[in-house]
């Protein structure tokens, strides 16, 4: 919101027309004719400027299925995806988790990277972070991921169809969840006890967005220059005028 009020006074002295001289007979200043004060006042009402809710693009309409009720819903899906009901639940919870993997990925890749680079740690870098010692290799390690992720999946598809169906822990039967939101489950996954506010929920999103588009970042960055975003920071300010996005390309 936007209000505009202006106020100016504007004093102006008019010396006598007719009797005006630098120095009278008697040798003193005339003196000026009543002071006459005029003020301006210009106002303007208050207007306010704010996109309209779901349109990402100016001018664009959003699609019908996206009506602004979930969260960072700003009516992009030129593709359609999400025309089916049951294809939107799945695509906003799909979201909501992708984007809490990439916030925890970006600062996985970025903070051993930064502490490394300042002598606190001393750890491989995530692009490298393959090559060390486990206590099983990569192979078995990934089958071993993909039997876990793949339980976590259908266990969280069924809360999805069926919401609170799968809040018990099947193993540790003393432990549940309460009966919440689907994709906000509390409990011990929320040990701050964090309320998750529309406000909340709009700031999670798009914090998540934005760690997927850092983790591409990252991946492509350290395919053309071989180094991590740390690295390729201290480079740039090192020589900010040569070593830019321009050059890389060229080079």
């Amino acid at each position: 919101m936007a209000a505009v009020t202006t106020q100016a006074s504007v004093a102006i002295f008019r010396p006598a027309a007719s009797k005006t001289r630098f120095l009278s007979g008697s040798g003193k200043l005339n003196k000026p004719e009543a002071v006459s004060v005029k003020q301006a006042v210009s106002s303007y009402k208050p207007f306010k400027v704010e996109a309209k809710k779901g349109e990402w693009l100016p001018g664009l309409a959003s699609p019908g299925y996206l009506d602004g009720s979930l969260a960072g819903d700003n009516g992009f899906d030129p593709l359609g995806l999400a025309d089916d009901p049951e294809n939107l639940k799945w695509f906003v919870q799909a979201e909501l988790v992708n984007g809490r993997w990439a916030m925890l990925g970006v600062a996985g890749m970025l903070l051993p990277e930064v502490l490394t680079s300042i002598g606190i740690l001393n750890v491989p870098k995530w692009y490298d972070a393959g090559k060390s010692e486990y206590f099983a290799s990569s192979s078995t390690l990934l089958v071993i991921e993909f039997i876990l992720f793949h339980y976590v999946e259908i266990r969280r598809w069924q809360d999805i169809k069926n919401p609170g169906s799968v809040n018990q822990d099947p193993i540790f039967k003393s432990y549940s969840l309460p009966p919440n939101e689907v994709g906000y489950p509390g409990g011990i996954f929320n040990p701050l006890n964090f309320a998750p506010t529309p406000e909340a929920k709009d700031k999670e999103i798009a914090n998540g967005r934005l760690a997927m588009l850092a983790f591409l970042g990252f991946i492509v960055q350290h395919n053309v220059t071989g180094k991590g975003p740390f690295d390729n920071l201290l480079q740039h300010l090192s020589d900010p005028w040569h070593n830019t996005i321009i050059q890389t390309f060229q080079g």
